[in-house]
């Protein structure tokens, strides 16, 4: 019997295919650790008992801040092709995010009687969280700080658990003003709340805004028949040895090219090295292919799934792209590589999953903005702010609200 199940199914069984990005069993056990912190008078010895109870702090640290020394100390211990990769790609994402914010400017605009407008401004402190489980995820901490910096966030708290020295080397390249060595829901809780005597305690008292509810990582490739096969299936492997509850999904309108992805994904499963092989092979065997009747309804099939990351590799591939609608990040072409994404070639790789990228996109500096809008009015009356007002006392009668009119009509 094959140790492998990689069904191949109708594009009308897809939309029972989504997951809720948030396990109830995770969210009980989080929520009795939110609580705990969030009640708790003593929050930072609190936050070390826990950090000492989850294995996220040593037996022997009395502390949950990683020093900027030390972190600079690994930085400085590297490789120097780490190094220099580092810098790189935090060169490449600071770089996009800054033209991102240069994209957005205060608004101003004359209105009758005066002018309105709105005024960009980042988040007094931002909570960049990176985890620290199966593999160490330096890029998740470039990804984050360093766009959190670029949008020009006052204090940029990151939390990881147990980092690795390439971790602390990326927070340092990064910029992070505090390093919290905790995770989990302990560390979104600190952060959240504040704990008394350190830096994330200006975070906003009670609660945050947050980027998204992220479930577990997705990729779904849309090909044809022209599609390279070994380069579609190293993909659809890279993304499900991220975790076993990753998922790969092809969908494509050629039975032959399904199957020949299939057989070449299932061979170079087998040459994959242990721990990978084991988890990437789990993460495949929740996967599916989706066969369509031509590419219009392969886009249909990924705007239902909304995938966290989409590539598109088919004849006319960027005019398929375009039709797509609903998605995390999209990878247009052969060498538009889903890892290249990951790993830093200007565009965040923290993007929605489990359908949210129905309503949302990925992280980026605006995620870091508060845009708020204005208007002034001085004395001075026009006929066009005399008709503006007069049209809200109408609308504010049809409403049945007569304060409202009468407080518009005090204008007049």
């Amino acid at each position: 019997m094959s140790a492998f199940t990689f069904p191949v199914i109708s594009p009308s069984s897809v939309s029972s295919t989504n997951k809720d990005p948030v396990d109830p069993v995770a969210l009980e056990q989080a929520r009795a650790i939110v609580n705990k912190l969030k009640e708790s008078k003593t929050r930072s010895s609190t936050l070390m008992e826990i950090g000492h109870q989850f294995g996220d702090i040593p037996p022997t640290a009395n502390t949950y801040i990683i020093p900027k020394s030390s972190q600079k100390a690994a930085y400085d211990a590297l490789p120097p092709a780490q190094r220099s990769a580092l810098d790189r790609i935090h060169a490449r994402v600071s770089t996009f995010a800054s033209a991102q914010l240069s994209s957005l400017t205060d608004l101003r605009i004359p209105i009758p009687g005066g002018h309105a407008g709105h005024t960009v401004t980042p988040c007094k402190t931002a909570g960049c969280y990176a985890p620290g489980g199966r593999y160490p995820l330096p890029s998740s901490v470039i990804m984050t700080v360093a766009t959190a910096k670029a949008a020009g966030c006052g204090t940029v708290v990151l939390a990881s658990p147990r980092p690795k020295d390439i971790t602390m080397a990326a927070a340092w390249v990064s910029g992070a003003d505090v390093f919290v060595g905790v995770g989990g829901a302990q560390a979104i809780a600190a952060m959240a709340y504040g704990v008394e005597g350190d830096a994330a305690k200006s975070l906003v008292n009670g609660h945050c805004g947050i980027d998204m509810l992220a479930g577990p990582s997705e990729v779904l490739v849309i090909c044809d028949e022209t599609c390279s096969v070994p380069v579609v299936a190293a993909d659809l492997i890279a993304q499900c040895e991220h975790d076993v509850v990753a998922r790969a999904i092809l969908v494509s309108d050629s039975r032959a090219t399904i199957d020949s992805v299939i057989s070449e994904t299932e061979r170079q499963l087998a040459l994959l090295p242990e721990p990978n092989r084991s988890t990437a092979i789990a993460a495949y065997n929740s996967g599916f292919a989706v066969e369509c009747e031509d590419m219009d309804e392969c886009v249909k099939v990924s705007d239902v799934i909304a995938p966290e990351h989409l590539e598109v590799m088919c004849k006319g591939e960027e005019e398929v792209a375009r039709k797509c609608r609903c998605y995390g990040g999209l990878f247009i072409g052969l060498n538009a590589a889903e890892v290249l994404g990951d790993y830093g070639c200007g565009p965040n790789h923290t993007l929605p999953t489990g359908g949210t990228g129905r309503y949302t996109g990925g992280l980026s500096v605006f995620s870091f903005l508060g845009i708020r809008t204005w208007i002034m009015m001085g004395k001075e009356k026009t006929k066009e702010n005399r008709q503006m007002v007069e049209d809200t006392v109408i609308m504010a009668r049809c409403e049945g609200l007569e304060g409202h009119a009468r407080a518009a009509e005090k204008r007049l």
